[in-house]
């Protein structure tokens, strides 16, 4: 069977180039990088180039790249590394529960959390980031890219906020490296988060932006690994394949992989659009990443669309992957003022570097059969069509 993947924010699979980067740290160059002969310190100028290309797309120098496991390590290790019981913690309604897990685990050790709403665009207020601060407050934490609308969050502004009242911020960029340019200076931010497994790199691996002169506490304790701000020997393999990941990534902002990318995804929503009745765009009017498109189509359970396109070939998503089979709806599209039933109704199309013309004829080919036929089962989209 013909299969097109078009769920690359749940994981964008690894580029041939990133692959054979990381081939040779599996077999022949397999010295533990914190060793001083020859095979440790081959691999400790791999661990270090690596280093370097993570910095080129965050624009920051090398010695602030914590290397991680992934998303969820960088998050937790920002929030609960930058506080102490007693502050204040403001947060969005939006954020991946990466970072809402973990600052509501804040609360626990005595810390008070502000938990701000978005707008029915998906769009954080930086006025009542303003009017959230208190003198206790330690820490803003607002990501950068929504990973179920794609929607882009005013984080410069937010960071220069946060810059004038001298609190730190942090921002969850997991979905926006390498889909849009990152300055950390230009974002005034502390700490930022990036995974590997989101940018054709490999899973299981991540990064954490710090900037020099933050401090933080570790949550690991071991050996004197990352500077002593992440015990346990480094995943080489793993932090090259995120290196040469982070390197494809910063050429694509100027070789017109992101054009690209921007215009299938564009040509996708806009065809739905135009050819199934009762469709909506989750998002719209707000600036997004390029490559994601939430889409609501009125009167069908989302899961059972997602089911049936798999059946056929195309592989979407009814939004985060770490909720996937959760009966509750999306708390993201809630946070929109979407109602529940709107919610499970919406389905995430996102794309990656891999994503051909081809893959976008193939998905507006079944969709609106697809969609007919699940509307014709529905009950609800029986009625309405009797009472018209």
């Amino acid at each position: 069977m013909h299969r097109v993947y078009l769920d690359n924010n749940a994981t964008t699979p690894v580029l041939p180039e990133v692959f054979e980067a990381m081939r040779p740290y599996f077999g022949e160059h397999f010295g533990n990088a914190s060793s001083i002969h020859h095979h440790g310190q081959e691999t400790r100028a791999a661990v270090e180039s690596a280093r370097e290309s993570v910095a080129g797309l965050l624009g920051c120098s090398a010695s602030e790249v914590i290397f991680t496991s992934g998303g969820t390590e960088s998050d937790n290790l920002a929030i609960a590394g930058l506080v102490e019981a007693g502050d204040h913690v403001i947060t969005s309604g939006i954020e991946h529960h990466a970072v809402l897990h973990a600052a509501k685990n804040l609360e626990q050790i005595g810390c008070e959390v502000t938990v701000l709403p978005a707008d029915g665009r998906g769009l954080v207020d930086p006025n009542d980031v303003k009017r959230a601060l208190r003198q206790a407050t330690k820490l803003i934490t607002v990501m950068m890219a929504n990973n179920e609308t794609g929607v882009l969050q005013p984080v410069e502004e937010i960071g220069k906020l946060a810059a004038e009242a001298e609190v730190l911020f942090h921002t969850d960029a997991v979905q926006a490296a390498g889909k849009v340019p990152i300055d950390v200076n230009r974002m005034h931010c502390h700490a930022l988060s990036i995974s590997g497994h989101k940018l054709h790199g490999p899973q299981g691996t991540g990064a954490l932006f710090l900037k020099k002169g933050t401090q933080l506490h570790p949550l690991f304790h071991g050996g004197r690994h990352e500077r002593s701000r992440r015990a346990g020997t480094e995943n080489v393999p793993g932090i090259v394949g995120l290196g040469k990941a982070a390197k494809l990534a910063s050429e694509s902002f100027n070789n017109g992989a992101i054009e690209r990318l921007a215009a299938m995804r564009d040509r996708l929503q806009r065809v739905v659009l135009s050819c199934i009745e009762g469709t909506t765009v989750n998002g719209d009017g707000a600036p997004r990443v390029p490559n994601t498109a939430n889409i609501r189509f009125d009167d069908i359970e989302g899961e059972s669309l997602v089911i049936a396109l798999d059946l056929k070939g195309l592989a979407v998503s009814t939004g985060a992957a770490c909720s996937s089979g959760a009966i509750e709806p999306s708390h993201v599209l809630i946070a929109l003022g979407l109602r529940p039933e709107q919610a499970r109704a919406s389905i995430r199309f996102s794309l990656g570097k891999q994503t051909t013309e081809e893959d976008i004829d193939f998905a507006i080919q079944l969709l609106p059969e697809t969609v007919a036929r699940l509307r014709e089962l529905s009950p609800a989209y029986k009625k309405q069509t009797i009472s018209t």
